[in-house]
């Protein structure tokens, strides 16, 4: 395969499937900022027009409405399959489709990629440890997953899309990056989609009261959007032996309890916290050994949470047409 047919210090052409969802947006207008020319790739069921409106009009984007589900015959240099639902609350509304997309969704995409010779990143997660039995996660860690729980559908979607991707290299030597991406937050995350930090901030916003599942003593680590964008990005552009799995995350550990505190203190809110039961397979832990990314792709996150929790709360603010009082 040519080298410098993946190269980023030229303009490329880049596919981002879900390139109108949270990760996708900011994606788009980073690839767009560098000078490459985007074609998004979206079938609007988590992704909203909204988060990519001020690209419309750029005679270096492309935005096509299309289920990955389906082949799609395109000419590009790289390809990041970002396409799938991430939160219970959407992808548990139709969990076929869900895995579909995974499955189904990834036959395609690398099948266009051997087609056109072009490197594919995809958009692994945390997830396919399930609830893990070892602490920090590093990426030769197998898993622990219910393969038929509530959670399947994506955990292990996921999981055989990693599988997948690996056969297409072996046999077919497709050029492959696969990132496992940790708990992501950020400006443009749906108010709806049931992630904890978003249920967090809009909840304080209103005043109602946030929902804590247990005791809010499991722990997650959450990497801003910015520094996320960043780790793909030189994911994909690392030499062809880096396949991955990379795991992509914030090491910082926080409980539950902790953030919804922190959340009401930056939001001068007056909500209480209300504990609610435990979903199925939830998992305690939620941590990433981010040692690999740091020595091959020289990436760690710079963003520190207070920083990316005031950004995001801002932005649901504005969304949301509310005004914070905050004192000196």
């Amino acid at each position: 395969m040519p080298p410098e047919k993946h190269h980023a210090d030229r303009p490329l052409r880049v596919l981002v499937t879900g390139g109108a969802g949270f990760l996708g947006s900011h994606l788009c207008r980073t690839l767009i900022g560098l000078g490459h020319e985007v074609i998004c790739l979206d079938n609007f069921f988590t992704g909203q027009r909204r988060n990519v409106a001020d690209l419309m009009g750029h005679p270096a984007f492309e935005l096509i409405r299309h289920d990955i589900v389906n082949p799609v015959f395109l000419e590009v240099d790289q390809i990041y399959n970002l396409a799938c639902p991430a939160s219970p609350v959407h992808y548990q509304y139709n969990p076929i489709k869900t895995i579909k997309t995974s499955v189904l969704g990834s036959v395609n995409m690398l099948g266009l990629a051997k087609r056109v010779n072009a490197r594919i990143l995809q958009a692994s997660t945390s997830e396919v440890y399930g609830d893990p039995q070892v602490h920090p996660q590093k990426e030769d860690y197998w898993g622990h997953v219910n393969p038929i729980g509530m959670r399947s559908c994506y955990d292990e979607g996921k999981r055989c899309a990693e599988t997948l991707f690996f056969d297409y290299h072996r046999q077919e030597k497709v050029d492959i990056k696969v990132a496992r991406i940790f708990n992501t937050y950020g400006p443009a995350m749906a108010a709806n989609d049931g992630r904890v930090v978003s249920n967090f901030i809009r909840q304080a916003l209103t005043g109602k009261p946030l929902s804590i599942f247990g005791d809010g003593s499991q722990t997650r680590s959450f990497c801003y959007v910015d520094d996320l964008i960043g780790g793909l990005m030189a994911l994909m552009d690392s030499p062809p032996d880096v396949t991955g799995p990379v795991n992509l995350g914030n090491p910082d550990e926080i409980t539950i309890a902790e953030l919804a505190r922190i959340v009401i203190e930056m939001t001068a809110s007056k909500s209480a916290i209300e504990s609610h039961p435990l979903p199925n397979d939830d998992p305690v832990q939620r941590q990433p050994d981010i040692t690999l990314a740091r020595e091959r792709l020289s990436w760690e996150p710079t963003v520190d949470l207070q920083a990316g929790l005031q950004a995001s709360i801002d932005y649901f603010a504005d969304l949301l047409d509310i005004k914070i009082s905050r004192t000196a």
